[in-house]
């Protein structure tokens, strides 16, 4: 077991960026209901408003604070008004993010800039400000969600992925590197599950979009499910936090099997989720628009 969360003498206090909707909302709630403190981050006024209205019930001293996670000093303006709200916070969830699917030789180099900035640079930037507040109080947790995504390699997803597997190991050398200043670290890794990721899907491809949405809308688990799967592992301090069963038999199966036989693997896989390729679905309609993010939640 490895380091788990410790908390102030006056209680759990946490923050969560992308916390107004999705699993940092559903994070939250399951935060509030364990008696934590509860503080969201977000670009959507209206949403976490909504969040914090609904977290009030449960946390009567939730609140949320306007953070955009590409801009280097909202962090920093972050870790500030939670020094002086609570006088710091023991554990901070870097959950913001937003999707990217296409051909690598489809996808705009914009596209790959902007998801770099969001999925990888806004955890490098919430552990980055938080990391001081955490070694002077000794103690202190990130929780960085990632994905499946970042574990295996699954086609038309290359920039998505690639974040994604940055997180991963950002995260596994953060619990290395800030162990010993008593400062924990967990990755989630989920596969997919019903949440608003698709509303921030850029894609050459419409029918791409169609698949995402499908996928996210399967009968499975919910992001209170994943919420309190992830509680449940960073109060064990676990590492890895992969609340699929499927997802944890794959990351399995690619580090025992040959990689040729765990490339068809992936191949029957993504045919039975009916992934287009370019092999089967054609290229993109001439002119499709790359599509607009409409926020930066999870």
């Amino acid at each position: 077991m490895g380091i788990t969360p410790k908390t102030g003498s006056g209680g759990g206090r946490i923050f969560i960026t992308g916390g107004a909707s999705g699993l940092g909302l559903a994070l939250g709630r399951r935060y509030a209901r364990a008696g934590w403190r509860v503080a969201v981050g977000d670009v959507n006024p209206e949403a976490m408003a909504a969040a914090v209205a609904e977290l009030s019930t449960i946390a009567p001293d939730a609140f949320a604070i306007p953070c955009d996670v590409r801009d280097d000093g909202a962090l920093e303006a972050a870790a500030l008004a939670l020094t002086l709200r609570w006088g710091g916070v023991d554990i901070v969830v870097n959950n913001a993010g937003v999707a990217q699917a296409g051909n690598i030789d489809d996808t705009p180099l914009d596209d790959w800039r902007w998801i770099i900035d969001i999925n990888l640079m806004g955890v490098v930037r919430g552990c980055r400000a938080f990391t001081p507040m955490f070694k002077a109080q000794g103690h202190g947790y990130f929780i960085n969600t990632a994905s499946m995504a970042g574990l295996l390699d699954m086609p038309t997803m290359s920039a998505y992925n690639a974040t994604k597997a940055a997180v991963v190991t950002l995260s596994e050398t953060l619990q290395h590197e800030l162990a010993p200043s008593g400062i924990g670290v967990s990755v989630i890794c989920p596969s997919f599950f019903k949440t608003n990721l698709a509303s921030s899907l850029r894609t050459t491809d419409p029918r791409l979009r169609a698949r995402v949405d499908k996928l996210l809308n399967r009968p499975g688990i919910t992001a209170d499910d994943v919420a309190d799967y992830v509680y449940q592992g960073v109060a064990a301090g676990r590492m890895h936090l992969l609340p699929h069963k499927e997802g944890r038999r794959f990351w399995l199966l690619k580090r025992l099997l040959p990689r040729r036989w765990y490339v068809a693997m992936i191949d029957r896989r993504a045919r039975s989720m009916a992934t287009p390729s370019r092999a089967a679905a054609g290229p993109a309609p001439a002119g499709t628009p790359t599509g607009t993010p409409t926020g930066t939640r999870r």
